[in-house]
């Protein structure tokens, strides 16, 4: 149970695999390309249960006991399962439906070589690494047997291979530090370029060799890195230990790119979660976090400060299990940074004693009050993956918490989130651009961009953070018009459309606060976008502010689209006239209805101007079709009708004879 805290950084998932612990089993494995663990009991029959991250990889079984299990593990999927008992070769059973059960084995070819270990690089590839070189297999589970694919012939010291990216690590030289990657890929496997690792210098004769236990490989950032933990060197007075990052690409040369400065001494193990370098360190039972993103550079180098002060893992309880454990026994504290852990890549601890597996998690609520620099804070929450919730709070608390105020701060915030913002919107329109214009090889390259927690757009800005801000009691209203803007400011900056519903909200917030001479000067100065929802929200505002009613039609006419909504607004205020004068004013008054017109001259009650659009109308009908009469389909008969009535039918127009 992981004790619910906002202070600790770290977290262990609260839902651990559990397996039988090392007191009742011979031998626990771990299989990184699966994430299983393997829980291995010899006597009579070989007992295996193997607990993976769900059911589905979730299986127990018994085999034939042949000797001590050196290294078990499953091809993907649960296919194949291969065992090593002897140096010389591995064993391999089916476990594909329908197929023999039967158990089959194969020897490694080169003679007098012993088998390190051996890894799946797909569901039925699998390559031996033994201390001369390496052999690639094909297994063939119908017939039983391996097909050798290639073979290279190397001296190994020790391997680590990562099945991310399907990399595989060699250690050779006598000191171990020049290492021989190799990439697999469906059935084939290329030599990537060798490198070496600069060990500490240490007065002579003394020679030191790299140990795989200061070796790690895992891809941050989608990049393959080596990372080395380097110890501290006495002789060079160096104030501690560092972990230094090599850049593995799959082509070019592996190349030295960042550091990351512990500034203490001791054990210490890593892990990656969510593209962050955690370093745990064991006898301060701390961990420290790195983000390779965020640069301090030091010449070629990126040489790098723990992001976020020192802090142990949240505590965490277990409830014990077994014979003696009573039903009502309280959980009991677990032991972090245990000498019986076990760290794997990329975010996995496994505690054998007490048989659990744990992801390590990273929280990002604690970091708010640990990163008091909010440009920093901004660059490391975007990088995160479940970001969105805690950026959003970030903000609503630098517009009310302690620091409001400082516009500087503000600017820079969104002047961050509107860059990631505008990128994604950028690949989206790259990405539709290169739909639209049919398949081609370019577009054929065009994936659709993930739109990640990070990208914040207008609406979310709106609904979580500005909207919840205007209505805050004990801001000054300056201040908010100040963000408000800064907001717009920053989208305009980065050609960012803004929608109407930000200016919706600045001129709501400026009429609350009776200060329409900087909504006049806003519109004036066109601040504020024209749109037709801008245009009807002033015209809403008449009653408040009676300028308001020729702000928004200034607004429509320059809209050029929006003539229907101008007629209709002067039409409901009784313009009728003044609507008639925009028609001909932007040479619409051929097409317009004339019922409308009539409809809203009557509700006038002034006869003369009835009388005024109606001849008008007479007028067009005799310009357009030589007679002054309207047409049925124009639906006029009760306004001539009425026409008659008051005028009497002799003022009606007559049709112009030959």
């Amino acid at each position: 149970i992981a004790t619910s805290s906002d202070e600790y950084y770290l977290e262990l998932s609260e839902n651990p695999v559990q397996f039988e612990n090392a007191s009742s089993v011979n031998n626990v494995f771990f299989d990184e390309a699966n994430k299983q663990v393997f829980a291995v009991r010899s006597g009579g029959a070989t007992g295996v249960v193997v607990k993976g991250p769900d059911d589905k990889s979730s299986v127990a079984f018994r085999m034939d006991d042949k000797g001590e299990v050196k290294c078990i593990k499953f091809s993907l999927g649960n296919k194949i399962l291969a065992v090593q008992r002897t140096t010389k070769s591995v064993d391999f059973m089916n476990f594909i439906p329908d197929y023999p059960h039967l158990e089959f084995s194969h020897e490694c070819k080169t003679k007098n070589a012993n088998i390190l270990g051996f890894c799946w690089t797909n569901w039925n590839e699998i390559v031996f690494v033994t201390d001369q070189g390496i052999e690639f297999y094909q297994v063939l589970p119908d017939k039983r047997t391996l097909k050798l694919l290639k073979s290279q012939s190397i001296n190994v010291n020790w391997y680590m291979y990562c099945p991310e990216t399907a990399v595989l690590l060699l250690s050779t030289t006598v000191q171990g530090n020049v290492l021989q990657p190799f990439a697999f890929k469906s059935a084939t496997v290329s030599k990537m370029s060798k490198f070496e690792i600069e060990l500490p210098a240490v007065p002579k004769p003394a020679k030191l060799s790299l140990s795989e236990r200061d070796i790690a490989v895992a891809t941050i950032y989608d990049q393959l890195y080596v990372m080395y933990l380097k110890h501290h060197s006495r002789s060079t007075n160096s104030p501690g230990a560092e972990v230094v990052l090599y850049h593995l690409p799959r082509e070019g040369t592996c190349r030295k790119t960042h550091v990351l400065k512990l500034n203490t001494t001791g054990k210490f193990a890593l892990n990656v979660v969510d593209n962050l370098v955690v370093v745990h360190h064991q006898s301060s039972q701390t961990s420290l976090i790195y983000d390779i993103k965020l640069r301090e550079l030091d010449g070629a180098l990126n040489v790098h400060q723990p992001v976020l002060p020192a802090q142990s893992i949240n505590p965490y309880k277990i409830h014990l299990t077994g014979p003696a454990a009573a039903p009502s026994q309280a959980p009991v504290p677990c032991e972090l940074y245990s000498s019986s852990w076990s760290v794997f890549q990329p975010d996995i601890i496994i505690s054998a004693s007490e048989g659990y597996l744990w992801y390590l998690q990273v929280k990002l609520q604690p970091t708010l009050n640990l990163l008091q620099d909010k440009g920093k804070l901004m660059d490391f929450l975007l990088r995160r993956r479940d970001c969105k919730m805690v950026i959003l709070s970030v903000c609503s608390l630098m517009l009310t918490g302690g620091d409001k105020g400082n516009l500087s701060v503000v600017a820079t915030v969104f002047d961050k989130l509107n860059q990631v913002y505008k990128e994604y919107l950028d690949a989206e329109q790259a990405y539709t651009a290169a739909m639209e214009s049919g398949p081609s090889r370019s577009s054929t390259s065009y994936k659709r961009p993930v739109r990640t927690q990070a990208v914040i757009d207008q609406s979310d800005m709106y609904t979580h953070v500005l909207s919840d801000f205007t209505e805050k009691k004990g801001v000054k209203h300056k201040f908010i018009i100040a963000v408000l803007m800064e907001y717009i400011r920053s989208l305009n900056q980065f050609q960012i459309p803004v929608q109407h519903y930000l200016y919706e909200l600045v001129i709501k917030t400026l009429v609350q606060h009776n200060l329409f001479y900087m909504l006049h000067q806003f519109l004036q100065y066109h601040v504020l976008s024209d749109s037709k929802p801008l245009a009807c929200l002033l015209l809403s505002l008449e009653s408040t502010y009676p300028p308001a009613h020729q702000l928004s039609l200034d607004m429509l006419k320059r809209l050029s689209t929006a003539n229907d909504e101008i007629v209709e607004v002067l039409l409901s205020k009784q313009q009728v006239l003044g609507a008639l004068r925009f028609i001909r004013s932007v040479g619409a008054h051929d097409n317009v209805s004339a019922r409308k017109f009539l409809d809203a001259a009557r509700q006038t009650n002034d006869t003369m101007l009835f009388y005024t659009i109606f001849r008008f109308f007479e007028q067009r009908n005799m310009r357009l079709r030589g007679n002054p009469g309207f047409s049925q389909g124009e639906h006029c008969e009760e306004h001539v009708a009425y026409f008659k009535q008051v005028f009497g039918e002799n003022a009606l127009m007559k049709q112009a004879t030959a």
